[in-house]
């Protein structure tokens, strides 16, 4: 073995060069780590499936409940029963790969399969000042700023508005500006959520400016929508529904985010939770299918964890990384595309804790396979 030469200013020299490859490069193969056994997935699944048949999901807007009555669900005392008929019709339907197009089609990514793709996420309130090391609160030049340092990152796949502007005046501006800074900062595929259905149109308007034809943007959308439809436990969210109806109509891909929190409003233990987590994803995946079958919907079942003796949310522990995991591995499992939020950490500083917490959850959810993996960068 030829041994390495140049001493101390040799190693120096040899990390200061670039590397030949990208060590971790957008779209590497998961799906090694395996925490559910087949049958584990099984009792899981049909546990999900008993939940929707039997118990229902309630506070159902008038519109959608007419459309799942019309695909054979039933409704009785004040919730819609889903049959497993028609969970099995959506998930047929629902697309097994995703192409999320970049404004540059160069920098689209496919998503599905085994396929890992890191991104952002978030809805931050606050940002860590750089030049003061202080927290603050985050502003719409700080979503700016965020969306021209990630265009630049190549481990980023996509972007997702991860803080809030908090310097603009109501909900209105907020979508608008939040939209136009991802349209300003990167080329890349973005994301962001719309507080009110009414704020999608006008935003399609901009986009379809920015291509410079009315109807481009929906013919190739390049943002997405972050939508929670479902509010735990097992209750739709009038407002968010309304807004997927609006998503749907102009052509966007939807991630149907379920959030909910274990120990808080779902099962403490992994199973139930798993459970739970899963018939309230598989009733937006049902949702999403009675508006317009096979529409692009990123199966988006995210865990969350709550410290049982003080009642904190619980970002970087060991039960969040097996459920995140187990998460994906169920949503490939059913042949969806899974996206997970996983990569926090509980650290209030930018410490040894933090880089381990984001690294070990990180590693989980990417190593089980997960097509998405939200948070994974900028979030503490």
């Amino acid at each position: 073995m030829a041994r390495a030469t140049g001493g101390r200013a040799g190693r120096h020299q040899r990390r200061s060069q670039a590397l030949p490859i990208n060590p971790a490069p957008p779209g590497g193969f998961g799906g090694q780590y395996k925490p559910l056994s087949i049958s584990d997935m099984e009792q899981i699944y049909d546990v999900a499936l008993r939940l929707l048949e039997e118990l229902g999901v309630g506070e159902v807007p008038d519109r959608l409940h007419d459309l799942f009555l019309q695909q054979g669900a039933r409704f009785e005392a004040g919730r819609i029963h889903i049959p497993r008929s028609l969970i099995a019709q959506a998930i047929a339907a629902a697309p097994k790969t995703i192409t999320l197009h970049g404004r540059d089609s160069a920098r689209s990514i496919e998503v599905g399969g085994g396929r890992v793709h890191f991104g952002t996420g978030g809805a931050a309130v606050q940002t860590l000042d750089l030049d003061s090391g202080d927290y603050r609160a985050s502003t719409l030049q700080d979503l700016y700023d965020f969306a021209r340092l990630q265009d630049q990152l190549t481990n980023v796949s996509w972007f997702t508005r991860c803080c809030v502007a908090t310097d603009l005046v109501g909900e209105e501006a907020l979508d608008l500006n939040t939209a136009y800074a991802l349209l300003a900062g990167t080329s890349k595929p973005v994301a962001t959520s719309f507080t009110l259905a009414e704020h999608v149109a006008p935003i399609v308007k901009m986009m379809d400016m920015a291509e410079g034809r009315e109807g481009a943007f929906s013919e190739r959308p390049w943002l997405a929508a972050h939508i929670s439809p479902m509010i735990s436990p097992l209750r739709f969210g009038a407002d968010a529904v309304e807004v997927c109806f609006e998503c749907v109509a102009h052509n966007i891909t939807v991630s149907c985010i379920t959030a909910a929190q274990s120990g808080a409003t779902a099962p403490a233990t992994p199973a139930g939770f798993l459970a739970q987590s899963l018939a309230e994803t598989l009733a937006a995946l049902a949702m999403v299918h009675v508006m317009k079958p096979g529409h692009p919907m990123i199966f988006s079942n995210w865990p969350f964890v709550i410290d049982l003796r003080s009642g904190a949310f619980s970002g970087g522990g060991g039960e969040i990384a097996l459920m995140n995991a187990a998460s994906a591995q169920l949503s490939n499992w059913l042949g969806l595309v899974s996206g997970v939020a996983s990569s926090m950490t509980d650290s209030k500083a930018i410490d040894a804790q933090y880089g381990a917490e984001k690294g070990v959850t990180a590693l989980a959810a990417a190593l089980s396979g997960a097509n998405m993996i939200y948070e994974s960068a900028g979030m503490t």
